[in-house]
């Protein structure tokens, strides 16, 4: 019966949340998270607390760690010697906390991950700097409480003479909460303080004059300010930290880069090995070697590349691909009286001033109680050598101490403490000499008292107090900041990830393309057979061909009088003889859709799309003229370029500054030079006004911009070309009939293309069977508007379909 009535029912449900909101509020409170008035966690707190009772402090020898960390779990912590050890070793990790509260000697680790030594080898003592976090510990600053087995105190908080909270930061995972505040230099932080202090009101803008942001004891580059704001107002926020890189210049094509400083909690050893792991699986091209050069003097990765690779290229990828950049998510998550709460900065920067405050009006109390105590007894020893013959009378003839102690108190209205002091003072006090000294410590004591008491009812001048200690632990600990913060965004581009790089970009008559790098091509003389620049179908053939560079938008025209946007990077780039990727999968071409005319738009800027137009013929042979800023937002479906007839297609554009002269040519040989001011600026939707009158047979094939210091090239389908003087193709009126520019016969075949080309060009030709030859235009003779050519290509029953123009500029 007995044991029934000691039973209780409960509901499950509710001992199971009442027990896990106990636990959860036990690991929140007692091991996970910092005080926002001292920023130590309780092991920390009770790491710093053991240490100094032990009196290991700087100017001492230091002592095991097994010692200490014995100390520690006897007396505070109970909660196993690894996890003390562990959080000692940390405390004294230059790379892990920015201002070492532990003077380690031995082995503490390495930025590799190396562990510690075991604590029965390494040693370690107070730094510094943490002594100022255990000062004026024995003048009641702060609360103690019992330890864990009610046979010790232990404080509750540190007084923590400068904000550690900021200054070192903390990182620590509870239930159901997390905490990761950045460490912060000490100078910046101390200003911070400081100019709250001056003005209550100060706003974030006017803190982060003071306090930029965080400081990495591992340095490193902080991207862009936006996050640093964001974690700063709200309390959470995301920054983003680089690496700090040098690049090298070996010789004249070769490279390295020097890794100086990575982000803060990286594994340097794992960061070398992702690098190796990329190189390897050739996520990232260009690395010759890759070594660790680091020593004493500090940190240097080393990763040198092959020849001609480039450094920024190579960085921006390793950046994306590494943690040579990584993000450092701000939970300023911190216990405000017990309670978990996150805190912008100036909240931390008042609850770090409130706890100043009262460390320093308990602090002046404590002293003004000693002074006054001290005062009590000095009035009494004055008292008693004013008396000294009647004094000493007295005690001489008191049979017991007692009875003497009680005379004192009655005969001269002495306290108890009074009475005792003058019992125990020594006979030297007699001396006049002594008897100036208490004077003048009384005296010195009276003025102590007073400004305590002034201290006690202004608090300006606690404020005061708070600013002058502040700036002295500034003076003595302040060093230079390590991370270096950019105005740069922490949005990377994708084209940074993307070396500029000329290409061949080609396309088929079924619509495949693929980009190349230019140099993939050699030069060859004039009648040579061509090297194989793509494997197509039997049934299909290369139509398109250009060159470009990687980070240039290309526009598509279609047949259909549509265009399309891409860059050249969206484009995949294949080897010589694959034969790319289908460009359906890069734009939404329509059914029977194919492209005819392409524009790189590399080198235009704002102005230039304001001052430029697209100029469009036709196969019917009309020309349209439209400003090139209709076609700045072109959607992924297209948009409309040219309105056209049924029976018509689009068949070249060029880029046009609204003054050019242009030369269009037909397949039966025509041709017709005239001046773009006769074609009127159109919109999109328009059709055109008629470039050439055509025969019934006949069609235009291409389109060019007249340069004057250039020659006419016509090319036709069995690899016949010349070279014809400008001057023989006079200036006549859009829309004519035009003249001879190429001898069509059956030997040459019809014309495929016209262009303008100078001496020091080199042109690319290449047939249905994707067979390509590079020559210069200078092998090419000149001839007559009446000549046919000479062989540029042996063709061998295959027919050119594409050529275009290498400017000098762009050949390797």
């Amino acid at each position: 019966m007995a044991i029934e009535e000691n039973i209780l029912p409960v509901n499950i449900e509710d001992e199971m949340r009442r027990s896990y909101i106990d636990y959860a509020m036990s690991v929140i409170v007692g091991r996970a998270l910092p005080d926002v008035r001292d920023g130590l966690k309780p092991i920390h707190r009770r790491i710093l607390y053991s240490m100094n009772q032990l009196g290991l402090m700087p100017d001492k020898g230091y002592r095991k760690s097994a010692f200490i960390v014995g100390d520690v779990m006897g007396k505070y912590h109970p909660h196993g010697d690894a996890a003390i050890y562990e959080t000692l070793v940390r405390l004294a990790q230059d790379f892990s906390i920015r201002y070492p509260l532990v003077d380690g000697h031995g082995n503490f680790g390495s930025i590799d991950g190396d562990p510690a030594a075991a604590q029965r080898y390494t040693e370690a003592r107070l730094s510094k700097i943490a002594v100022e976090m255990l000062t004026d510990l024995d003048k009641e600053t702060v609360d103690f409480m019992p330890n864990f087995e009610g046979t010790l105190q232990e404080p509750t908080v540190l007084p923590s003479r400068f904000p550690n909270l900021l200054v070192n930061g903390s990182q620590g995972i509870a239930v159901g909460m997390a905490t990761n505040i950045p460490p912060h230099n000490l100078g910046e932080a101390i200003d911070a303080v400081i100019k709250t202090i001056e003005n209550p009101d100060i706003t974030l803008d006017e803190l982060m004059k003071y306090i930029k942001g965080p400081d990495f004891p591992t340095g490193g580059i902080i991207l862009g300010y936006e996050g640093i704001k964001e974690a700063y107002a709200t309390g959470k926020g995301k920054i983003v930290v680089r690496a700090k890189t040098e690049i090298e210049q070996i010789s004249s094509t070769k490279t390295r880069i020097i890794v100086k400083e990575i982000p803060y909690m990286v594994n340097k050893a794992r960061l070398v090995e992702k690098i190796a792991e990329l190189v390897r699986d050739k996520k990232i091209e260009g690395i010759a070697d890759l070594r660790d050069e680091s020593d004493r003097s500090g940190m240097r990765i080393v990763i040198e590349l092959k020849k001609d690779a480039n450094p920024n290229v190579i960085l921006n990828r390793l950046y994306a691909h590494t943690q040579m950049q990584d993000t450092f998510g701000v939970i300023m998550l911190a216990l405000v009286d017990g309670q978990p709460k996150i805190l912008n900065l100036k909240e931390i920067i008042s609850y770090y001033i409130e706890h100043q405050k009262e460390v320093i009006v308990r602090r002046t109390r404590y002293d003004l109680n000693k002074a006054k105590a001290r005062a009590h007894i000095l009035e009494g020893l004055k008292i008693a050598l004013d008396h000294i013959d009647a004094i000493v009378n007295l005690i001489r003839s008191s049979p017991t101490v007692q009875q003497a102690k009680e005379g004192l108190m009655k005969n001269f209205g002495l306290s108890d403490v009074q009475a005792q002091a003058i019992l125990d003072m020594r006979l030297q006090r007699l001396t006049g000499l002594e008897r100036k000294k208490i004077d003048e410590e009384y005296d010195d004591l009276v003025k102590k008292i007073h400004h305590y008491e002034d201290i006690l009812a202004n608090e300006w001048m606690v404020m005061d107090i708070i600013k002058r200690e502040l700036s002295e632990i500034k003076e003595k600990f302040a060093d230079e900041r390590r991370t270096v913060i950019t105005n740069k965004s922490d949005e990377m581009d994708f084209e940074d990830l993307v070396e500029k790089q000329d290409m061949v970009v080609t396309l088929t008559h079924f619509g495949y393309i693929k980009r190349i790098p230019l140099d993939a091509y050699r030069t060859q003389k004039r009648g040579g057979k061509g090297i194989v620049g793509m494997e197509t179908k039997e049934e299909d053939f290369v139509q398109n061909i250009f060159t470009t560079t990687t980070h240039d938008h290309i526009l598509f025209f279609t047949n259909m009088g549509y265009v399309y946007k891409l860059k050249t990077y969206d484009i995949p780039e294949a080897g010589r003889q694959a034969r790319g990727t289908a460009i359906i999968n890069l734009i939404s071409l329509k059914p029977g859709e194919r492209i005819n005319a392409v524009i790189s738009l590399g080198g235009i800027n704002k102005e230039s799309v304001r001052q430029s137009y697209l100029a469009m013929v036709t196969k019917n042979g009309l020309i349209k003229k439209t400003r090139l800023s209709e076609f700045e937002n072109i959607r992924r479906d297209g948009i409309i370029a040219i309105k056209l007839n049924d029976s018509d297609e689009l068949i070249s554009v060029k880029l046009t500054k609204g003054e050019d002269e242009l030369i269009v040519g037909t397949k039966r040989g025509m041709s017709i030079r005239f001046s773009e001011k006769d074609v009127r600026a159109m919109g999109r939707n328009a059709s055109g006004v008629k470039a050439i009158s055509l025969e019934c047979d006949d069609c235009v094939v291409g389109m060019d911009l007249v340069d004057k210091d250039a020659k006419v090239l016509l090319v036709t389908k069995n690899g016949y070309g010349k070279r014809t003087e400008l001057n023989e193709f006079r200036i006549q009126s859009r829309g004519g009939k035009g003249i001879i520019a190429n001898n069509i016969t059956e030997k040459s075949g019809e014309l495929v293309e016209i262009m303008m080309v100078r001496d020091d060009d080199e042109v690319m030709l290449i047939t249905s069977n994707g067979i390509l030859i590079r020559t210069t235009v200078s092998s090419i003779p000149v001839m007559h508007r009446n000549a046919q050519g000479v062989k540029l290509m042996n063709v061998n029953g295959d027919v050119v379909t594409s050529i275009d123009r290498i400017a000098k500029e762009e050949a390797p």
